[in-house]
């Protein structure tokens, strides 16, 4: 199976104009591969889909649509919901591809490795007769 972080379950909604366009998109959408399409809400224009992150995004489901000719809903917060699940997906993505990050036992042990390899002046400059004065 896959991560279940990366299973995604969205609804995308369609404007009210032009009627009868929900249905349409989603016989298209029940023909994309690796998409799992939830019968459409007709009353409220939807048309859920579940995926999985590595084989679609939402942005790429929503350009295919208007591609086609389909008209998404362009409310203030259609499109403020669509940015932010648009940037956590990209976020996501780019995060599976970024290197884990190995962190050090305890910090003190990253200071003391360091130190060790560090050209540092750990040496009093006063000449030994100057020190042994007295």
């Amino acid at each position: 199976m896959g991560n279940p972080d990366l299973k995604k379950r969205r609804e995308i909604l369609f404007a009210k104009f032009p009627p009868g366009q929900v249905p349409e998109a989603a016989d298209d959408l029940r023909r994309v591969e690796h998409l799992e399409t939830v019968e459409p809400q007709y009353e409220r224009r939807t048309v859920g889909v579940a995926y999985e992150l590595t084989h679609h995004t939402l942005q790429e489901l929503e350009d295919h649509l208007v591609d086609k000719g389909y008209h998404l809903d362009n409310t203030l917060m259609s499109k403020l919901m669509r940015a932010l699940i648009h940037y956590v997906e990209e976020t996501q993505l780019h995060n599976l591809d970024a290197p884990e990050r190995r962190l050090k036992r305890s910090s003190q042990e990253a200071y003391v490795k360091a130190w060790e390899h560090h050209p540092h002046g750990d040496h009093d400059e006063t000449p030994p007769e100057w020190r042994e004065y007295k």
